[in-house]
């Protein structure tokens, strides 16, 4: 025993709840000796009666006489703080009896080390408040590593938490946060600072467009805002092709406008202005129809070639064509004359980076380009008008290689990085059921307050599908709203009245519909970190947060993520919710890319021979994505799809309606067989859930 103990660092010592005391020896900071000690009183004082030192789970007796010898020999001697006062000092007068008392010291420790039989002293720096006391920082993370397994939390969630233990030290109110805690000073993941590039503005006067949108612009405005006066300082208004990415609400769309309307005006060919969906198609034509309606006729072009509520037919000589990218792409598939063009604008351009859709766009541009160089499609031979001198603009707000795209389109970059208000970006964590709750209570702590320009605070709800909308807006005790795709055309705008009238405090949308929402919020919440059954992109999650904070209504932009531990939404997602949040706040914006597989490289190859015939492989090769042309004829000519370069009556059918090969096979062999519709539609989906 002398041996074991003749180079002691540290005799600690911590009260039992028998009234024994718990012993730790240390040397070199490992625990090299674990016991219990009890005191008897002597006519001479407290002095050692038992000693039993630790043996796997067996306690040994030693003689009370080592203990003494370890004391002489310590280096320092240390009796834990949550000893009671009257045992401390039973303990110094022992200890004063061998001549000892001046090596001996009471010191806040952990309970939990001391407990254990671990000396643990705290310090300011690394205390950490746990039920009514102290704790050290090794005991805090099991504590919290306990809590975050029972959550199923994973590493990203994780190492957030534990970033937050340390400097918020309170393991309670870091706990919380498993439970919705609404501490911003807790929740705080950071804040993103305001920025503003020197923009010398254009004045509206200046602009030299024609008198019927000039003397709009000039009704509206007396200057433009930053990323339109560079626009046209780069030659918007002037026919130059453009790539403008520039964040959500900061004015992309009328550069658009501008320069579009003004060719339509001068006699210059017509304007496209192509969005990815019918619900933002309906909403940009309603918008242009009554902004431009009496100098310009406008019409739109969707899937179905229709206006969801009143049915007015798609008009292909109007002035104005507003379109998604199915339903031009649907046109051209089909030779349908859409007149001279003017002007494209193509708004949220980084769907090209889109799994599963960006090939569709990337193959529209090229077509839609072949048809204004050529004035037709192969599918109306002999009906060709002359080569048009078309402007191309394309709009976004998250692109990560902005320089890259520009060069793959033939456009101009023009990138404006602004964030007019700062935001502050918040984590806490929830289960679906908990969510509402914790909403309705930051959508009425918005709402109660006002920003120093007069404007009550609103909140913008992204949740992933449209029952969850009105599921989310039913429980808010404060007025809300769902909006959705699904709404028909009068009670979304509405639901715009009454958000802009401020008589609603929150709206609660799609994530599908984010690029679409024009509402001047001050708050953002994320009910889910999913579009439908797949996670947020980082461009996405970029673009639905940046619709906080307005500079004309508000101080500041508040975001909060609600993150479900270990959720998803549906068997398909890989990842939880807790592992995509992090992932979202730390991630890089990605670049705009279009890859091709099979099955996307066949489609492309064979819409572009229908629209192209012939000159299909140019189309090919002038494509954002690479498309391996070689491969994608050879399987067109084994799937029967064509005949030499010619398209069969299969191969039109398919590229008529969007289908991709195996689609297409799945409905065949259902045909074949005789087999009832529905039956077809179950198979197509089984196989789209596989």
């Amino acid at each position: 025993m002398s041996q074991q103990v003749a180079a002691v660092d540290t005799l600690f010592l911590h009260e039992r709840s028998d009234g024994d005391f718990t012993v730790a020896v240390e040397r070199d900071d490992e625990r090299v000796l674990h016991g219990r000690l009890e005191l008897k009183e002597t006519d001479a004082g407290p002095r050692p009666a038992r000693l039993r030192v630790k043996d796997g789970s067996d306690e040994v007796p030693r003689p009370p006489d080592q203990f003494v010898e370890i004391a002489r020999r310590a280096k320092r001697i240390r009796i834990s703080q949550q000893t009671a006062r009257d045992q401390r000092e039973r303990l110094r007068a022992m200890f004063a009896g061998y001549q000892l008392e001046g090596k001996v010291k009471a010191v806040r420790t952990c309970r939990y080390c001391a407990n254990s039989g671990r000396y643990s002293p705290l310090t300011e720096e690394t205390a950490i408040r746990a039920d009514d006391e102290h704790i050290c920082p090794d005991c805090a993370m099991r504590e919290l590593e306990r809590e975050a397994n029972f959550r199923g939390l994973r590493s990203g969630a994780r190492e957030r938490l534990e970033e937050l233990l340390l400097d918020v030290q309170d393991l309670e109110r870091i706990s919380d946060l498993l439970s919705g805690n609404l501490d911003p000073e807790v929740t705080r993941f950071d804040t993103v600072s305001a920025t503003t590039d020197e923009i010398d503005p254009v004045p509206v006067d200046s602009l030299d467009l024609h008198p019927g949108i000039q003397s709009k612009l000039e009704s509206r405005f007396d200057t433009l805002l930053p990323v339109q006066s560079l626009a046209v300082e780069n030659g918007a208004t002037d026919g130059k092709d453009q790539l403008v990415v520039s964040a959500t609400a900061t004015g992309k769309t009328l550069i658009g406008e501008m320069a579009g309307l003004d060719r339509v005006l001068n006699g210059q060919g017509k304007m496209l202005f192509l969005v990815p969906l019918v619900a933002l198609a309906n909403q940009k034509h309603e918008d242009f129809r009554d902004r431009y309606g009496d100098v310009a006729n406008v019409t739109i072009r969707v899937g179905a070639s229709r206006i969801n509520d009143d049915g007015n037919r798609f008009d292909p000589s109007a002035d104005v064509i507003v379109g998604t990218y199915e339903g031009i792409d649907h046109a051209l598939r089909t030779g349908k004359d859409l007149g001279d063009i003017g002007t494209v604008v193509i708004d949220e351009v980084h769907t090209l980076g889109e799994e599963g859709r960006g090939h569709r766009l990337d193959g529209l541009i090229s077509r839609l380009k072949h048809y204004t160089e050529t004035g037709t499609t192969e599918a109306a031979r002999g009906g060709g008008r002359d080569p048009m001198d078309t402007q191309w603009i394309y709009l976004s707000a998250t692109v990560g290689n902005p320089e890259q795209l520009a060069g793959q389109l033939g456009a101009n970059l023009v990138e404006f990085e602004e964030r007019p208000v700062p935001i502050e970006r918040h984590v806490t964590f929830a289960d679906g059921k908990e969510k509402p709750r914790i909403e309705n209570r930051l959508v009425k702590r918005a709402f109660d307050r006002k920003s120093s320009k007069g404007y009550r605070g609103q909140t913008i709800i992204f949740t992933n599908s449209r029952r969850r909308c009105h599921e989310v807006a039913r429980k808010m005790e404060y007025d809300a709203a769902p909006y959705h795709a699904g709404l028909d055309y009068g009670r979304r705008k509405k639901v715009e009245r009454m958000f802009g009238d401020q008589d609603l405090a929150c709206v609660v949308t799609t994530a599908a519909l984010a690029a679409g929402v024009d509402f001047p919020a001050s708050q953002v919440i994320f009910d889910s970190l999913a579009m439908g059954i797949e996670w947020l992109t980082v461009q996405e999650f970029e673009q639905m947060l940046g619709r906080a904070g307005r500079p004309d209504y508000h101080d500041e932009g508040t975001v909060y993520m609600l993150v479900e531990p270990d959720g998803s939404y549906h068997g398909s997602q890989e990842r939880t919710e807790d592992e995509v949040a992090f992932q979202l706040l730390k991630g890089d914006m990605e670049s705009v890319t279009t890859t091709y597989d099979e099955s996307t490289a066949v489609e492309e190859t064979l819409a572009n021979l229908v629209v192209a015939g012939k000159r299909a492989k140019s189309l090919n090769d002038r494509m954002v994505g690479e498309v391996p042309t070689k491969f994608a004829l050879g399987k067109l000519l084994e799937f029967g799809f064509i005949e030499g370069l010619e398209p069969t009556r299969l191969g039109r059918a398919v590229c008529r309606h969007f289908l991709a090969p195996d689609q297409a096979f799945v409905m065949l062999d259902g045909v074949r067989k005789g087999k009832h519709p529905d039956g077809i539609v179950a198979d197509l989906e089984l196989m789209e859930n596989e």
